[in-house]
């Protein structure tokens, strides 16, 4: 998401590989990219932690330029996918962890003002997945709820 509560642009933290063919130094073909996929993803990792490890140990830098998928396709003909949206389970988890350090740290304002920013960017998140149909239409952000299907 784009800086909501700063003046600022913001940049995104990577850059993509500029060329889209497979480059010759990937010794690994579409097949083998795809189960390595499929295996990191049964070890519970993320989408895009898929893609880091693909690109950190195994030298792949664009999964979708070897096997002419993406990595989110991928899981999803394996039948390998989240409850939810990754991105929305990571405000979540980030909304569970600012509760928890308010419990304790009652007088913390800027924790307050963290989670009433976390907390808005929620729920346009959930506006935009019941409007993709990603969630389900009567779909309701309770904290207490989510928590069992997010906590990791």
């Amino acid at each position: 998401m784009a800086r909501m509560h700063s003046r600022k642009k913001g940049k995104s933290g990577s850059t993509r590989p500029a060329r889209l063919e497979k480059p010759v130094w990937v010794e690994y073909s579409a097949e083998e990219v795809e189960n390595l996929v499929v295996k990191l993803a049964r070890k519970a990792y993320s989408a895009s932690m898929i893609g880091v490890v693909l690109r950190d140990s195994y030298g792949i830098p664009l999964v979708k330029v070897v096997t002419g998928k993406p990595i989110s396709q991928i899981l999803k003909d394996n039948e390998i996918e989240a409850p939810l949206p990754e991105e929305f389970s990571n405000l979540v988890k980030k909304a569970f962890n600012i509760r928890k350090h308010l419990e304790s740290n009652h007088k913390d304002l800027e924790a307050k003002k963290g989670l009433n920013r976390t907390e808005s960017k929620i729920y346009r998140l959930i506006k935009y997945y019941k409007k993709k149909k990603k969630l389900p239409v009567d779909f309701k952000y309770d904290p207490e709820k989510i928590r069992t299907l997010v906590a990791r």
